[in-house]
């Protein structure tokens, strides 16, 4: 373990020396919130060497120029994507790997945090920025460079390693890849030999992990059957091609099999144009099977024979192509020595757009995919919506590892699709269908309104009503449970109002407390005198109604909301009749109608006419009660999602019991014109005018708001309005008594009573 942390020290500081050499605003790098790592072939090392000491390496002859502008591409797009990672910024750090074994600056950089290695003793208190990578091309690269991102479970995500040993999640635990595994492209090359009776097959592949894993992955498929392997023979840099195809030859093979990356099968066309190889049957690996360059060699190669191939799907990656066209239009050749990438000089944008579009297709999609399955897994992680995603969370790469191996994602269908015949393409959900003409397969959609829902398996011809206690909306499939709604007796609206008939209940109190201490004064009895305690009393009763609007309603609430209010405050309105009346008769009826004011006075006419109120609207009440009683209801239309509980009243049969306080309303205006001339401490009328305005104003009022608003709040509002009615009379009527009493007690006595009675008779008398 210390050779290792001395190792990775050095590498560090090797690292850290390269770092340096990075230039800014390069085709390799881009910032944002969270970096993916890329490890592309974009050179090739044109010849085998050794170096005795870490030191970087000349890579030159370009490779995967299409992997890594898709790369860009991708994350270009998902960068403007507004449902993908919204608000969140992907940025990339690209290095060129171009060998499997000596080339490490770029896997160092990508694990390397401030340009330092941790070795594994260490505490990673402070992990890289990158959640990902994105490569290697081959195998033996991926081996190589693995496991220094397996130490910190980097998710390492290669578009082309294929060999089989990468399935072993001990060794490899957070790598996966975008390609099918060899194994699987063995099984395709045993099905084509099994298809055409190919029994007697060469093996070439080429001299590395790969290629090794490739045979025996094929040697294990073929055993037990009747396919022979005739031949097999490692590629590398000095094989014998010419004698190669002498042995296949001699042993009489006709069919090839080469398992190996694009540019050793290019050494290999090249030896067979040389050697004049023809009539063969070359069944080509996924690697190489889709090189343009290598189909120009074949094309060149007269009876090569018949080249099969297997390949991966060869999908169009929509803006890509106008991608890469706007790109190069904006990319001017630059002087080499200036685009110096780490020591190596990068060709790149010698490119045309045309070559780059041309080039070898095989694993575009595969680095598509892999960039998009890591920025799914991060928006994942990320929790995001519709609005954006979460910023308080801390991701780390085994959390990207996690969400990668649950992820089940599709891009793209393919564009090899079944064909349709079809007289009408089938409705989309919470649509019915109406069919026309004779054939059931031609129809109309539809759509089912609100109230209503369409269930494809019971009826899809038919929108099924919802029942009064469900709604749906517009195209749904199903009805949902409305909302049943009223005022409890917790709601703000409840407690305020019901606080407020307590405090009624107690001025009416302290105001009968003050009027039996001071009961024979002149203001008192002008008030009415006993009347006053009956007046305070019936508007405390009425108060009762308030306390019955909250709670969910039943039919004995919704005649208690009624009762107590229509009938004592009908007694309320007959006191202020007879007031009204009092006054008037007292300083203009009497002298003119004597007899009518003795009769009066004889027989007590205000009590009597006041039982006689009070009987008469008990009358009616009960006759209400008896015909049509108030209920309980459930209002449905006011809103189509909830369910308004509330009390139903007939108001033809209600008009009886209004009757008499609207009667009571005309006279008491009637009695206030008649004595609106009278003195100033005797004139009732006016304060009594003044109360049955606001009462007025407060039902004007409620009667809008009841046409404008039915919700639940409607209940609080009739409670308000009946609560208003009583504090008008009583503030009105009773405070400014109060007033002079305790703040005024001057004008309290019989004899300033007495002025204002005769300077009133002799103004009348003038």
């Amino acid at each position: 373990m210390t050779h290792i942390v001395a190792y990775l020290c050095v590498l560090g500081s090797f690292l850290n020396g390269f770092d340096q050499c990075t230039v800014p605003e390069s085709e390799f790098q881009l910032e944002g919130d969270y970096l993916i790592g890329g490890l592309f072939d974009i050179h090739q090392v044109n010849s085998s060497f050794y170096h005795h000491r870490p030191e970087a390496i000349d890579c030159s002859s370009s490779s995967e120029t299409e992997c890594i502008t898709l790369m860009r591409f991708s994350v270009e797009e998902i960068n403007n994507s507004t449902k993908l990672l919204p608000n969140v910024s992907l940025g990339y750090e690209i290095f060129d790997h171009c060998t499997d074994s000596v080339n490490f600056p770029g896997p160092l950089n990508l694990i390397a945090v401030n340009g330092l290695i941790q070795p594994l003793e260490e505490p990673h208190k402070n992990l890289s920025k990158v959640i990902a990578v994105v490569g290697t091309y081959t195998s033996p690269q991926a081996r190589a460079v693995a496991p220094l991102f397996m130490m910190n479970l980097i998710p390492m995500v290669s578009y082309g390693a294929a060999s089989s040993i990468f399935s072993r999640r001990q060794i490899y635990p957070s790598f996966m890849r975008t390609v099918h595994a060899s194994k699987d492209v063995i099984e395709v090359i045993f099905s084509i030999l099994t298809e055409f009776n190919w029994k007697w097959v060469a093996f070439l592949y080429v001299d590395d992990s790969y290629g090794i894993d490739g045979l025996q992955l094929f040697l294990k498929k073929i055993k037990d059957t009747d396919i022979c392997l005739a031949y097999n023979k490692a590629l590398d840099h000095y094989s014998d091609y010419k004698a190669i195809f002498k042995q296949i030859n001699a042993q009489n093979v006709n069919v090839i099999i080469v398992f190996a990356p694009e540019w050793t099968v290019e050494e290999l066309m090249k030896s067979v144009k040389q050697i004049n190889v023809t009539n063969k049957v070359w069944i080509a690996g996924d690697a190489w099977s889709l090189n343009k360059k290598i189909r120009d060699q074949i094309q060149g190669i007269k009876s090569i024979g018949t080249v099969l191939g297997v390949a991966e799907p060869n999908m169009t990656i929509p803006g890509f192509r106008e991608f890469i066209y706007s790109f190069k239009a904006q990319t001017h050749c630059e002087n080499a020595k200036q685009q110096k990438f780490c020591n190596q000089i990068c060709h790149c944008s010698s490119l045309t757009a045309e070559e780059i579009i041309d080039a070898d297709p095989s694993f575009s999609f595969p680095v598509y995919s892999a960039v998009y399955s890591i920025a799914h897994a991060l928006h994942n992680i990320l929790q995001c919506g519709a609005y954006g995603c979460k910023a308080n969370i801390k991701v780390y790469p085994h959390m990207v590892i996690l969400c990668l191996l649950s992820l089940n994602l599709t891009l793209f269908k393919n564009c090899v699709q079944v064909p349709t015949s079809v007289c009408s393409t089938e409705c989309d959900v919470g649509y019915k269908k109406t069919q026309y003409g004779i054939h059931k397969c031609c129809f109309n959609c539809t759509i089912c309104p609100n109230g209503t829902y369409n269930n494809i398996t019971e009826d899809p011809y038919s929108c099924i009503n919802c029942n009064n206690t469900q709604w749906s909306e517009e195209g749904s499939t199903s009805c949902s449970l409305r909302v049943v709604e009223y005022t409890p007796f917790t709601d703000i609206w409840a407690i305020g109002i019901m606080v407020g008939a307590f405090i009624l209940v107690f001025i009416s109190l302290a105001l009968s407390v003050l009027f039996a201490l001071n009961y024979n004064t002149p203001v008192v009895k002008s008030a009415g005198g006993p009347m006053c305690f009956l007046i305070l009393g019936c508007l405390s009763l009425s108060s009762l109604s308030v306390f019955f609007y909250f709670g969910e309603p039943t039919v004995a609430f919704c005649i208690l909301r009624y009762l107590p209010f229509l009938l004592f405050f009908t007694v309320c309105l007959a006191c202020f009749v007879v007031r009204s009346f009092q006054i008037v008769c007292i300083f203009k009826i009497a002298a003119q109608i004597p007899k009518l004011h003795s009769w009066w006075m004889k027989y007590h006419g205000q009590w009597l006419f006041i039982t006689v109120a009070f009987v008469t609207q008990a009358i009616f009440l009960l006759i209400n009660y008896i015909y049509a009683p108030p209920s309980s209801k459930m209002d449905i239309y006011w809103n189509p999602q909830k369910i308004i509980l509330g009390c139903d009243i007939d108001f033809k049969a209600a008009l009886i019991s209004l009757v008499l306080p609207l009667l009571f309303c005309f006279l008491c205006f009637v009695f206030s014109y008649m004595g609106k001339d009278l003195p100033k401490n005797y004139n009732e009328a006016k304060a009594i005018t003044f109360c049955l305005l606001l009462l007025i104003l407060t039902w004007i009022i409620f009667a809008t708001g009841s046409i404008l608003y039915q919700g639940k709040y409607m209940q609080p509002l009739q409670s308000l309005a009946v609560l208003s009615s009583l504090y008008s009379f009583l503030l009105w009527y009773f405070f400014p008594k109060c007033y002079i009493i305790i703040f005024q007690p001057q004008k309290n006595t019989h004899h300033y009573f007495q002025n204002l009675i005769q300077s009133y008779t002799k103004t009348i008398s003038q």
